[in-house]
């Protein structure tokens, strides 16, 4: 079979969102691109352009979406030669939500990141109508599976001052699992937009059936008080801040608003938006409620003079009953993935912690008996925290094996939330213990490289100290792939994460272990419970500029990131040359902060999780690699593929 230029497919327009839908939105059902309209819709409402949203769904499976803003513009494009709106609804990365830069932009703080929005919606479906209504006149264009079938014309006169749109979708159910778009995620979102945008009227209606609206003129202290089961210990606190222009840590208009109330018991209401994007996920942004919230009522307590004598509350002390509704407004939001669920953005945690604290500290004060009895929560919390911890080791001589002594262990016995760093070194093992969590995560230095363990008999084991320490942390015994499940049953942590230096002894030491857990302790990995952490090899110091744009820090896994993140800055006008680039010899060099940071915090660190391969694949490549007979074998496979080596320089 010939292989000639012709043999490249160059995939053009939206020609890439049909072939690989996957990559652009969810394809179990055609919420998504449904909520990529409303999103539209509702940005015009953050921008105060529109008062009513109404979304209907039809017999025949598609979905209209009409609101009262601006109308999409609908005259030729500058660029394009095409009218505005045809650019909007056919090319990828268009839109008004770039213009970032301009402070009276309505699209300034809007769910919009990768800028595909509407053009996936369209390329998705086997057939989009859009009307416009703007300056005097209506517009209507169709479209079908991404292309235009009806050009935009002008249908007839508009009041002058009457505006708006309206865009009707059938998705086409080849691209997803199921056609039917589940009625009360609809449902869940449409409510958000009212909560979130006082006196917006969302309206949703299905056809030949009922009808909803929601609107919230109180907002989100209103929406609250409705989803509290039971009364709380105080008042909802409900208010908003954003930085001004004079701010120069943040960029003007960031910020958040929140409501949060605490309960003594009853369900809980939790609920979190990032530009009016729900966030069911969480992410950075409820990081920084958590730590404002923490700060807030430890002030109050140690100011006070509340907290019993050997007691310190931590954040998930004083979060264990709040409820809340979180809406933070970013300039450049960073999601997971093109579906937004969760935030990733590592400056919203001090962004929302700033914005936060100084209130909800102002507001305990000014409420000193509600404020009390939210920090009597807090305190019974870790309280009971503290006992649980308090475990009554057993010597060996009553069957149990103590814990390591250089174990430095959490607090917390759920093994949904615990993990153990097997930190390599002393000194980063030190830094780990100072920067970590210690209600979750649990650091056990190791000394050197372990032992290679491939061809050493289980009964043999611990023989060797640190193999020891390591079974005798987890709480598992060795066996082998044939056991039954019931072998984790005793497992302490519900991650065990390999934290090595970025270098060649790092790699070797990560391989061992590897064996180890490979050969002696298999359904660790085929559970999914064994981790690579991946600490950054380059520090990035970028210079400030100007008050909107603080001095910063970016870290780089790799050369290629480092690259990247060089290429990054210039496109933002930065010089390489101002940028100073440190490069990490280890673990080691890293301070606790640095080290939670980069490669600790679960809401800024990048884990990779080691899978089980076949044993029939495995089985002799690990046999090649690790035992001590098979030098020759070891010595051809690196004579034939050294050269796939690239020399580090």
């Amino acid at each position: 079979m010939s292989y000639t230029a012709e043999s490249i497919a160059v995939l053009k327009g939206l020609e890439p969102v049909r072939h690989r839908p996957g990559m652009y939105t969810r394809t179990d059902c055609p919420l998504h691109i449904i909520q990529e309209i409303i999103d539209n819709a509702a940005d015009e409402a953050l921008g105060g352009y529109c008062r009513h949203i109404q979304v209907t769904l039809h017999r025949d499976q598609s979905v209209s979406v009409q609101d009262d803003g601006r109308g999409i513009p609908v005259e030729i494009h500058p660029m394009e030669g095409v009218p505005t709106v045809e650019v909007v609804f056919t090319r990828l990365h268009a839109g008004g939500k770039f213009n970032k830069n301009d402070g009276d932009s309505a699209y300034r703080f809007s769910g919009g990141l990768h800028g595909v929005g509407v053009s996936v919606t369209n390329a998705l479906s086997s057939r989009l109508e859009v009307e416009v209504t703007r300056d005097g006149g209506r517009y209507r264009m169709a479209f079908s599976g991404g292309a235009v079938i009806e050009p935009l014309v002008r249908t007839g006169d508009a009041p002058r001052k009457a505006s708006g749109t309206r865009v009707r979708a059938w998705p086409d159910p080849r691209f997803f699992d199921s056609p039917d778009i589940p009625l009360t995620e609809l449902e869940r979102l449409l409510r958000s937009k009212a909560v979130l945008l006082p006196g917006l009227e969302v309206s949703l209606s299905i056809e030949d059936g009922e009808s909803r609206n929601w609107c919230f003129s109180q907002g989100m202290q209103q929406y609250l008080a409705e989803q509290l089961q039971d009364e709380g210990v105080a008042p909802i606190f409900a208010a908003e801040k954003y930085a001004s222009r004079e701010d120069e840590n943040f960029p003007p208009g960031s910020g958040a608003a929140w409501a949060i109330c605490w309960t003594a018991e009853g369900g809980l209401a939790r609920e979190s938006y990032v530009n009016l994007i729900p966030t069911p996920a969480g992410g950075t942004h409820e990081a920084g409620l958590r730590q404002a919230a923490l700060d807030a009522v430890k002030s109050f307590a140690e100011h006070h003079a509340l907290l019993p004598k050997g007691v310190k509350i931590s954040a998930e002390d004083v979060f264990s009953r709040a409820s809340f509704v979180l809406a933070a407004r970013l300039l450049d939001p960073s999601f997971q993935g093109q579906t937004k669920e969760r935030l990733n953005s590592r400056d919203a945690v001090p962004l929302i912690l700033r914005m936060v604290r100084d209130p909800l500290e102002l507001w305990l004060n000014e409420h000193p008996d509600a404020a009390k009895k939210i920090t009597e929560l807090a305190i019974r919390a870790a309280q009971a925290r503290s006992r649980a911890g308090q475990k009554v080791e057993k010597r060996k001589q009553s069957g149990v094996a103590i814990l390591p002594g250089k174990l430095s262990d959490c607090q917390s016995e759920d093994i949904r939330r615990n993990e153990i760093f097997l930190v390599e070194g002393d000194s980063a093992g030190g830094s780990a213990k100072s920067g970590r969590d210690k209600e979750t995560q649990a650091i056990l230095p190791l000394r050197g490289k372990v032992l290679n363990t491939w061809e050493v008999e289980a009964g043999s084991l611990f023989a060797n100290r640190e193999v020891h320490d390591i079974a005798v942390a987890l709480g598992i015994d060795p066996h082998s792939q044939e056991a039954d499940a019931t072998v984790l049953a005793n497992l302490r942590y519900g991650k065990v994460v390999i934290m090595t230096d970025a270098d060649v002894d790092g790699s070797h030491i990560r391989v061992l272990l590897c064996t180890l857990f490979y050969r002696h302790f298999p359904k660790l990995i085929e559970h999914g419970h064994l981790y690579f952490a991946q600490p950054p090899l380059y520090r990035l110091d970028v210079p400030g500029q100007g008050k909107n744009r603080p001095p910063r820090k970016i870290y780089a896994l790799d050369n290629a990131e480092r690259e990247a993140a060089l290429d990054k800055l210039r496109l933002e006008k930065i010089k390489p040359e101002s940028v100073s680039i440190s490069r990490f010899k280890g673990l080691g060099e890293m301070n606790s902060e640095q080290l939670w940071e980069t490669t600790m915090c679960p809401d800024t660190r990048r884990l990779m999780r080691v899978r089980l391969p076949r044993q029939a694949e495995a089985g002799p490549v690990m046999n090649m690699l690790m035992a001590k007979n098979e030098s020759s074998g070891r010595r051809a496979w690196m004579e034939a593929n050294g050269a796939l080596v690239g020399a580090e320089i």
